[in-house]
């Protein structure tokens, strides 16, 4: 079986912590987004290899960390883009990909950027047991959530309606990024593009697929956070510390009250200050400053500061020198 890691996002509306790093690379608790996806397919022994599905524009940043990692099965596979709207669409791109590195065989397909609590293996169980094309389904327990994704009828296990992203949802359970497919849907890709169909999101596809071939569900409880937005990064970090806070052993941490759910990466410096909710990354320094809901990226110097929901790019200095 082959596995396929979606890393090609540009993810603008984590900018500018993610301009100039892929968003699979941001931290949750002692780990990162994508080495924990990796960590699961390298220890089930049914995956062979591993295609990382990424872009140019970040294809160097892939190579060095699969080079310092322990991993053996991933496979770096670059589309050809190095821009947002140069992206050819997830469905486009496992297309290509599929060709490219001659996939004939069953595959999961699983996004980088996905934070979930279930094991991955059990849902290759759950695969086998059907041999039909499976995705994930979740709950989001939110009508506008579920605006957003592909919206998922059950009878049983078998998904008997697929809507992508409806305007009217019905339900709140919807399907997640992740999702296997027998090696004889793999061609499917193909025909589902010659005949003209969205090239965009998985969704479009599945519920292309519904009709043709029967599809089926593995339903999860528990967490699963779609790190697109600083609030559910923030979210996905507040959920693998459990509420309690990391202070990484080389960071200086001086007479600061440190809430929950905080994260102070190597290097840093917070003095003076306090912090609740919020994400330090390596070598920053923080003099005086109130931070909640937020985060700051590594190189930053903030002095005399009172902020919450901000995002504050690499290399910035901000003091305010009245302290006001």
């Amino acid at each position: 079986m082959k596995a396929v890691v979606l890393a090609g996002g540009y993810a603008t509306r984590l900018w500018p912590i993610t301009k100039n790093r892929p968003k699979m690379f941001l931290p949750v608790g002692d780990s990162t987004v994508i080495d924990r996806i990796f960590a699961e397919l390298e220890a089930d022994d049914r995956i062979d290899e591993v295609f990382v599905s990424t872009n140019e524009r970040f294809a160097d940043d892939f190579r060095e960390h699969l080079a310092e990692s322990d991993y053996e099965k991933p496979t770096l596979s670059v589309e050809d883009t190095s821009e947002e709207d140069e992206k050819f669409g997830v469905v486009g791109a496992l297309a290509q990909l599929f060709e490219r590195e001659n996939v004939a065989d069953d595959t999961l397909v699983i996004a980088g950027d996905n934070l979930i609590s279930f094991d991955v293996a059990d849902f290759v169980d759950f695969f086998e047991e059907t041999e039909t094309p499976t995705i994930a389904a979740y709950d989001v327990g939110s009508y506008e959530r579920a605006k957003s994704y592909g919206l998922v009828d059950l009878e049983g296990d078998k998904v008997v309606d697929f809507q992508e992203k409806p305007d009217n949802p019905k339900s709140t359970l919807v399907s997640i990024a992740c999702y296997a497919f027998p090696e004889d849907v793999v061609p499917l890709f193909d025909e589902y593009l010659e005949a003209g169909e969205n090239p965009d999101e998985p969704g479009w596809f599945i519920q292309w697929l519904q009709a043709r071939t029967g599809v089926h569900a593995y339903t999860f409880e528990g967490a699963w956070f779609d790190i697109g937005t600083p609030e559910s990064y923030l979210d996905a970090v507040a959920w693998t510390l459990g509420g309690d806070s990391l202070v990484d052993d080389d960071a200086t941490v001086e007479n600061t009250v440190i809430g929950d759910d905080v994260h102070v990466m190597s290097g840093a410096e917070v003095v003076d200050s306090s912090l609740d909710r919020a994400v330090v990354f390596p070598d920053a320094t923080l003099y005086e400053c109130d931070v909640r809901d937020s985060i700051i990226d590594r190189d930053t110097r903030l002095e005399n500061i009172d902020f919450s929901g901000a995002l504050i790019g690499a290399h910035t200095h901000i003091t305010n020198g009245d302290g006001e």
